[in-house]
């Protein structure tokens, strides 16, 4: 056999065969390595190597002549056009999110460089610096993670990367980029809190002016968003519902309300006896209110905007007192604090629904119950609540190996 025939030819562990050469893209070299044949197939001699080598090559003469030269655009240009075309219908949070994070963090590291010009490596150290050395949240790292999926698929989808840098950047399992392995102390728990500490917490918010936050956060496991956002019109008593499809979101210092983050968002809840009855009594306070109060609740109400751009009085919320004064996200800083301080309780209000949630998963409430309940968009997310370890769950499993 010729000896300039098997150049680039090896032989695997396996007994197979492999191939490599290099090619010159935009003026870059590239090396590639190959142990299958173009039809996907194991090379099982040298001299079908030989053959899978020459093919290859042909192939990448064949596609280099007719294919037009790939523009370059630096991360930036990309970032701004994702920007312009690439989030139209994102939510406002989202769209801060993102903005935060580039003009914070990824402009200055990679806002320059051309986007087929960033590696793998390069993504996983800064990933890994985030989260390491600068001890970032492992939730915060996340958002970096798909920051980059959203570039490089945008940078992608318009042709300013090549298919196998992108399938190296974001879909090969084994060299795609990704997360750092999670530190072993990394909270990540769901965090329910025991009956003790609900009963203190249930004697405190009593007649606090975050008394029905609290309920809707404990008995039906909304988020804080989705409670002060809710309209007296998405509750139904008689069928003992509230339907959930809107949330409170401060957008550019302004009260907003907006829809909710996510199909699955949008859900029916449906109330206990307590909360229908804690319901139906404050029903009854607020048109008496209404009459007895009406001048106050006239000037102390805001004028919001709601899902449409429809302007609204602040009085058509849940969470507005008596006198018309509304609540806000805001309210519920004040009680963390002084429950921190009079029970030593870390309170935090999605605690609340970390709790609904465990206790019904406790119960063994169906999954796809508890799932549409929560308004999750995956099962996986769920079922995090029936793996947590509470104290409840703890004497539940004692009761039960005693009777053993």
């Amino acid at each position: 056999m010729n000896e300039k025939e098997n150049v680039g030819i090896y032989q695997l562990e396996n007994g197979y065969w492999g191939f490599r050469y290099t090619i010159t893209v935009n003026g870059k070299k590239k090396d590639v390595k190959k142990n299958k044949d173009l039809n996907g197939n194991p090379i099982k001699t040298e001299k079908a190597a030989i053959k899978a080598r020459a093919a290859a090559l042909e192939r990448e003469k064949v596609n280099r002549s007719f294919k037009p030269k790939m523009q370059r655009m630096t991360f930036a240009e990309v970032y701004q056009e994702y920007c312009e075309f690439g989030r139209s219908g994102k939510a406002y949070t989202t769209i801060k999110k993102q903005d935060s994070l580039w003009e914070n963090h990824l402009k200055d590291k990679f806002g320059k460089r051309f986007i087929d010009d960033i590696s793998v490596a390069e993504v996983n150290d800064y990933l890994e610096t985030l989260y390491y050395t600068e001890g970032r949240a492992y939730k915060y790292v996340e958002g970096f993670l798909k920051m980059f999926y959203l570039i490089f698929g945008q940078a992608y989808s318009r042709n300013y990367l090549e298919i196998d840098t992108y399938n190296k950047l974001c879909v090969t399992k084994e060299a795609r980029i990704k997360m750092p392995k999670m530190k072993t102390d990394e909270d990540l728990d769901i965090v329910a809190y025991n009956n003790e500490q609900i009963s203190l917490l249930d004697a405190y918010f009593k007649g606090t002016n975050a008394e029905t936050a609290f309920l809707l956060g404990c008995y039906c496991g909304l988020r804080i968003n989705e409670c002060y956002g809710l309209k007296w019109d998405n509750i139904d008593l008689k069928n003992g519902t509230i339907t959930i499809d809107r949330q409170m979101q401060y957008q550019d210092g302004l009260i907003k309300l907006v829809s909710v983050k996510t199909r699955n968002g949008r859900r029916k809840v449906y109330l206990c006896q307590r909360l229908i009855e804690y319901f139906t009594l404050l029903a009854q306070e607020r048109e008496t209110c209404s009459n007895t109060l009406n001048a106050q609740r006239m000037q102390n109400q805001t004028i919001i905007e709601d899902i449409g751009g429809q302007q609204i009085s602040s009085l058509e919320l849940v969470n507005t007192l008596p006198n018309g004064k509304i609540q806000t996200l805001n309210s519920m800083k004040y009680h963390s604090r002084t429950i921190k301080s009079r029970f030593k309780i870390d309170f935090k209000f999605h605690h609340l629904r970390h709790t609904y949630g465990t206790r019904l998963a406790e119960m063994n409430t169906p999954t796809h119950i508890l799932c549409n309940q929560m308004g999750h968009a995956s099962g996986k997310v769920t079922e995090r609540y029936y793996l947590a370890v509470s104290q409840n769950g703890i004497d539940i499993l004692t009761r039960n190996l005693n009777k053993m």
